[in-house]
């Protein structure tokens, strides 16, 4: 995050008035170039459109904070067929059952290893049957079906046959073919083939998470445009569970955005974000519920005024536990339950301990 960065062309403060009222009115029925004008509310217009998108916050999924306990895992450091192999993915996941996650997130290609997608799936859950898996981006599971030599469609349904439970909607990047080009630096999984594969996906049974990376080489109307797409999406399919804004860390541009490194791009100034998120509320209104705060990204007291402008629920706690704890992209980022306890006290709200799919109780929610 980059909070010392300052935004040029800005739109003028009475255009950002006209569709603030229009929101106020509708906020859900907004033209699209009404919305990539809020993207540049700045001052009290800011605050304004905050405290819109907080009331609708409340209005959609009520008061409480939300979070769920999960452990992330890289596909290719833990995949192998082996027994060995086997062994120590089952003593992840137990491990991380006896800590109290309730998911386990995978994520990443298996690359040159000999294992296989359905059957880490079914290792996973033979370890613990009540987890829920939240596993494998549309390139990987596209790997997936190409592996075993069938169609994706029926890849999804085997899938969740032998235990997956939801999918992340990562790789989505920004949903423009040039703009994914760039941030690869070359060839990316076109925005057609991106959504077909969440699509069946969401048809399989199988929900997912919807994200984006933004700041960077976008523009306001590209932001507009991919939650656009979002929203048609989940007007066909009702799939989506969450969606999640995560900014451009140039830092992390090798692994997120290889194109982009030494672009010299700073990332997202602290007023887009508070804006992103405030718009995204406004346009998946009546259509995704839940939108997630990315501590990993902003950091908690930071994600804490999210909170405030849109946002309902913080995410994982992360857990890495002591065998492997270097086995997930995100290891060393963990949040405690007293943190998250010190927020909705602060915010003055419930906290709620949820399941992926953001039922109460049991894993498989």
């Amino acid at each position: 995050m980059s909070q010392g960065v300052t935004d040029t062309g800005l739109p003028s403060p009475s255009r950002v008035r006209e569709w603030l009222q229009a929101a106020d009115a509708n906020p859900a029925s907004v033209p699209d170039e009404g919305y990539a004008v809020l993207l540049g509310a700045a001052g009290e217009q800011l605050e304004e459109l905050a405290r819109l998108a907080d009331s609708l916050r409340q209005q959609a999924v009520g008061g409480a904070l939300t979070y769920v306990v999960n452990r992330n895992l890289d596909t290719a450091a833990v995949a192998g067929a082996d027994q060995g192999s086997r062994e120590r993915l089952s003593a992840l996941v137990a491990e991380a059952r006896e800590l109290g996650a309730t998911e386990i997130c995978m994520q990443g290609p298996l690359g040159d290893s000999n294992d296989d997608y359905l059957d880490l799936i079914a290792a996973v859950k033979a370890s613990a049957p009540e987890i829920h898996l939240h596993a494998f981006r549309p390139a990987e599971l596209l790997d997936g079906a190409d592996r075993r030599g069938i169609p994706v469609e029926k890849f999804l349904l085997a899938a969740r046959q032998a235990g997956l439970g939801s999918v992340p909607g990562t790789a989505a990047r920004i949903l423009d073919d040039d703009v994914r080009v760039r941030m690869r630096g070359g060839p990316d999984l076109p925005v057609s083939r991106w959504v077909e594969v969440i699509e069946a996906a969401h048809r399989a049974g199988l929900p997912s998470t919807s994200t984006m990376i933004f700041g960077h080489v976008e523009t306001p109307d590209q932001q507009v445009a991919h939650l656009r797409l979002l929203a048609d999406i989940q007007d066909r399919t009702g799939g989506f569970t969450e969606f999640i804004a995560m900014p451009f860390v140039p830092a992390a541009a090798a692994a997120t955005a290889p194109g982009l490194v030494g672009a010299h791009l700073p990332g997202p100034s602290w007023r887009q974000s508070r804006a992103l998120h405030a718009v995204a509320r406004l346009m998946l209104h009546g259509r995704i519920g839940n939108i997630q705060a990315a501590w990993p990204k902003f950091g908690l007291d930071a994600s804490a005024e999210l909170l405030r402008g849109g946002a309902n629920d913080l995410g994982g706690l992360l857990l890495d536990g002591r065998l492997a704890p270097d086995a997930g992209a995100e290891a060393g980022l963990v949040l405690t339950l007293g943190d998250v306890e010190r927020v909705a006290r602060d915010l003055g709200r419930p906290l709620r301990q949820r399941s992926t799919g953001y039922g109460r109780g049991h894993a498989g929610a």
